[in-house]
């Protein structure tokens, strides 16, 4: 198994002797001021953390506000608000569960707005405003109204009487002494306050009650237990039975908020499988217990943590995030030559089983194709190799795979059209025109190359030459050889005698290579037939100038004979 360091940052040193980084508020940003007291805060997510606890208090790292757990959660909403006015310490715990050393991310803070108005009134949840026969041991709960700080709570048997309860709490419920009076019909108000007064004319709620009869009490988990950490992934879920109880309604998530694993599920007995749970995640769990008469009554979240799985996860002795999936790496893109056998990959060493699948082109289910270290591919297409791991954990076997994508197109020799030959100042310019559906790459003189992407070739002397093509993927070379004129391409097209150095002078262009060109003489004639120059093929050249002075742009004809007789003859340009 490989271990891959994936980031290393210096925010602090904790006491093992490395650096972690730790996450940065979000909302509300590190010193914000006036932060509504309803504010969601919001962090930033830090690779291989499978859990978060957030901590609020008036102090660095208190939490006398409150202290929550919120799984991999990046955000929390305090159920009850902010204090207002009040700068708020964040402390942020990532919490590894691997019995290993968590880690406080403290230093951050931000200050609550100062409220000047009461607040608005607030809803009844439970139970339902108008709901019928509710059982007389039902709590009273309402939702949270920004900027309140307590609650007036009236309940009576008849509008406003507040003969059963006439009080003030802080929190978002609260419980009737003893049992509510059957088959009745009663009276809610829910008033929240602040210190700038109470909400008005806040609505009545009402609702009416069952007949008298016991309630289950609330279960608790057995196996696993609440705060259990590397429970397997496919675990037993048990939980306490419950007298009186005739089902229960389990949920289960990922956060303290959440229902994506199970959502209020109901069960006949106290137990049930959960296939597949994610690795290195925490879960909070809610068992509630039910009969005739309702549901039981304050039943709180439990919470346990999965195996490590394949990671990443936190080396508390290295400082080095580790994964276990195995560290291949596979060639992105594959060819096989037309008329060619079939094409054979070998994976990649490093890892404990192999899978080989081609994807289905139209979004149907993908093709296992081989689970051995070689596969033969005949066709083109997207392909991806799933390399993986075995690992042992606790209670289980898992497999941490790393997945290779990677395309598999055809190929060919590539066949050569023609060559286009322009004669240039410069020398030669050759362009190759080849056809073929292979990726081709040109070189001129050498089979080995260098080769180049571009199929134009400049500045090629005069003489006899061989052209290569060679297909990419590796189907093959085409070649094809061509020889140029001597001698009647051995004379510049252009010369540009403005005193930079560059075809400042018109002269023969020996061949590098062939036969040698032996020239008697040259005489270079304006148009109207006048000889301007005679020149060696050995000098330096013309210079574009008669009897000292520049002579203007325009063409010029040139007359060379050879020393075996042969005249040429041919035109140039002057540019200047």
């Amino acid at each position: 198994m490989m271990k891959k360091l994936l980031h290393f940052y210096a925010f602090f040193v904790i006491a093992f002797g490395f650096a972690q980084e730790c996450p940065d508020l979000i909302n509300p940003v590190n010193g914000a001021i006036n932060v509504p007291v309803d504010a969601t805060i919001t962090w930033e997510r830090i690779d291989g953390i499978p859990s978060y606890r957030i901590l609020l208090g008036t102090t660095p790292g208190a939490s006398d506000i409150l202290a929550a757990t919120v799984g991999s959660a990046t955000s929390y909403t305090p159920p009850q608000g902010l204090p207002e006015n009040t700068e708020i310490f964040v402390t942020i715990i990532l919490d590894f569960f691997q019995g290993q050393a968590d880690i406080e991310c403290g230093g951050q803070s931000f200050t609550t707005e100062d409220v000047t108005t009461p607040p608005e009134c607030t809803t009844l949840n439970i139970p339902n405003d108008g709901a019928t026969d509710v059982s007389v041991f039902s709590n009273v709960v309402w939702n949270y109204s920004p900027t309140a700080t307590s609650y007036d709570v009236i309940i009576g048997t008849a509008p406003g009487l507040g003969d059963i309860a006439n009080t003030n709490v802080t929190n978002l419920s609260f419980n009737p002494p003893g049992e509510l009076p059957e088959n009745t019909t009663i009276y809610v108000r829910i008033i929240p306050r602040n210190e700038n007064g109470p909400a008005i004319n806040c609505p009545e709620f009402t609702f009416t009650t069952g007949e008298l009869a016991p309630l289950p009490s609330c279960a608790n988990l057995i196996q696993p237990l609440n705060g259990a950490i590397n429970v397997p992934l496919t675990p037993l879920i048990e939980w306490t039975p419950v007298p009186g109880a005739t089902g229960y309604r389990v949920t289960i998530g990922s956060t303290p908020t959440t229902n994506d694993v199970l959502d209020n599920a109901i069960f006949t007995t106290n137990s049930t499988f959960v296939i597949d749970f994610e690795p290195n995640r925490t879960f909070f769990i809610t068992i509630i217990p039910f009969n005739d008469s309702g549901d039981a009554i304050g039943c709180g979240q439990e919470i346990f943590s999965t195996l490590l799985g394949c990671g990443p996860f936190l080396d508390m002795v290295t400082g080095e995030f580790v994964t276990l999936n195995p560290d291949v790496v596979l060639d992105e893109v594959f060819s096989f030559c037309e008329n060619s056998d079939p094409l054979t990959i070998a994976a990649p060493t490093g890892a404990d089983g192999y899978r080989w699948f081609r994807v289905d082109e139209f979004g149907g289910s993908d093709q296992l194709l081989s689970e051995e270290t070689e596969v033969i591919i005949g066709q083109t297409g997207e392909y991806y190799l799933e390399a993986y791991a075995i690992v042992s954990q606790p209670g289980d076997v898992i497999e941490c795979p790393t997945i290779l994508e990677f395309d598999v197109v055809s190929s060919e020799i590539a066949t050569i059209d023609n060559l286009d030959i322009q004669d240039t100042a410069l020398g030669l310019e050759v362009t190759v025109n080849v056809s073929g559906i292979g990726d081709y790459e040109f070189a001129i003189d050498n089979i080995d190359g260098p080769y180049q992407d571009s199929n134009v070739f400049r500045e090629v002397t005069p003489g006899t030459h061989t052209i290569y093509v060679r297909d990419k993927n590796g189907c093959g070379i085409a070649q094809e050889t061509f020889e140029q004129d001597l001698t009647v391409e051995g004379f510049p097209k252009f010369f540009t005698p403005n005193g930079d150095n560059i075809n400042d002078f018109w002269q023969f262009i020996q061949p590098v290579e062939g036969q040698t060109i032996v020239l008697v003489s040259i005489e270079i004639y304006d148009r109207y037939g006048k000889l301007l120059r005679q020149i060696n093929q050995n000098s330096q050249g013309w210079d574009g100038t008669f009897n000292g002075r520049p002579l203007p742009a325009g063409g010029y004809w040139f007359r060379a004979v050879e020393d075996d007789g042969d005249v040429v003859q041919g035109n140039f340009t002057l540019k200047r």
